[in-house]
């Protein structure tokens, strides 16, 4: 019996080895319906995304993303966004011109750290996620490294250029990414924005097409300061919860989701809110095209929508210093008026002795 086991164990390991060079002999019977791996092509793309950024929330946030999540076309949304009236269009790392942070193709922050924020709002169950520009970049599917070579060039000029020789260089600089890496950087930043937009408002789902666009080019450019728009988040929770308003009774009877189609007068009331902002003053050719789209009949006639808020949004009034030459006209102005003076006087001492 113990010589038998041994025999058939070597009897067995003989047929197994015939069995595996009859497979892989020249000519050899294979079974076509065993699976296959997949043969990559030349031209095959091969993901660029680090094996340790695969479960990072933002890459989830990436990967969970549906163009039937919403209503509008996200392509429609990252065509305006790079529109040079709203955020631009630069391939190299360039100052935000409020912050001075490294900005990239249109308005992607590059070094923002992560952010914990919290939801205010009890009824509104979708939370915010803020990930660190560098979680974003790597969810794009782009080298970490390649991220820190282009803060470096940034930093190193930014150390050495002016604020007037960024603005004459801004449009010449050496492209650092392609433009096809631009479109998904704003792809990405475009997604995290409709993400927050449903922490910001309670009522996202309900709204029309173009007010969700609208929502999500808010957040896609604010970022965290929207938070600072109290009056007009409040106007968008009508309710109860901390961001909870008032809403005018003439506008309308609000007893759940907004009825959109029925309170013109508070979607006015909500426009109303943005159109007095500091950020609507300033920004006032982008702010006008954001803040028509809130009109429930902006579907219907944009232009018109348009011409509405702009004849009510009026420019800010930007004082300038006119500098060293105002100060010597007023200087020259006071000596010449002193001469006259001095002039006149002496004539009527003259007269007196006369």
């Amino acid at each position: 019996m113990k010589l038998q086991q041994p025999l058939m164990v070597a009897a067995l390991a003989f047929a197994l080895g015939s069995l595996a060079f009859a497979q892989s002999a020249p000519g050899a019977d294979v079974d076509s319906s065993a699976p296959t791996a997949p043969a990559l092509s030349s031209t095959a793309t091969i993901p660029q995304t680090a094996p340790e950024a695969a479960t990072t929330p933002a890459v989830r946030m990436i990967e969970d993303f549906r163009d039937g999540d919403v209503k509008f076309s996200l392509n429609e949304l990252v065509e305006v966004l790079r529109d040079r009236r709203h955020e631009g269009w630069v391939l190299a790392a360039y100052p935000d011109p409020k912050t001075s942070q490294p900005l990239i193709g249109a308005g992607f922050s590059l070094d923002l750290p992560a952010r914990a924020h919290t939801q205010p709002d009890p009824l509104n169950p979708h939370p915010f996620l803020e990930p660190s520009s560098a979680e974003l970049w790597q969810a794009a599917g782009f080298d970490p490294a390649r991220l820190d070579d282009i803060l470096n060039v940034f930093h190193e000029r930014r150390s050495a250029w002016s604020k007037r020789t960024w603005r004459r260089q801004l449009f010449s600089l050496p492209p650092q990414i392609s433009n096809e890496d631009a479109m998904q950087l704003v792809r990405v930043g475009a997604i995290q924005a409709v993400y927050n937009a449903r922490a910001y408002c309670r009522n996202f789902d309900q709204l029309t097409a173009p007010q969700q666009m609208a929502m999500a080019q808010l957040v896609y450019q604010m970022g965290v300061n929207l938070e600072h728009f109290s009056a007009f988040l409040a106007m968008i929770n009508p309710g109860a919860g901390p961001r909870a308003a008032a809403v005018d009774p003439t506008a309308a009877t609000l007893d759940g989701p907004i009825a959109l189609d029925q309170a013109p007068d508070y979607w006015l009331g909500v426009q109303k809110s943005l159109m007095t902002s500091q950020w609507a003053r300033l920004y006032r050719t982008r702010a006008i095209s954001v803040i028509a789209m809130l009109d429930p009949a902006y579907g219907d006639d944009p232009t018109a929508a348009e011409r509405r808020v702009g004849a009510v949004l009026r420019p800010a009034v930007v004082r300038r210093s006119r500098g060293r030459a105002a100060v010597a006209t007023r200087q020259v102005a006071v000596t010449t008026h002193r001469g006259h003076a001095h002039k006149a006087t002496r004539r009527a001492r003259s007269r007196k002795r006369a």
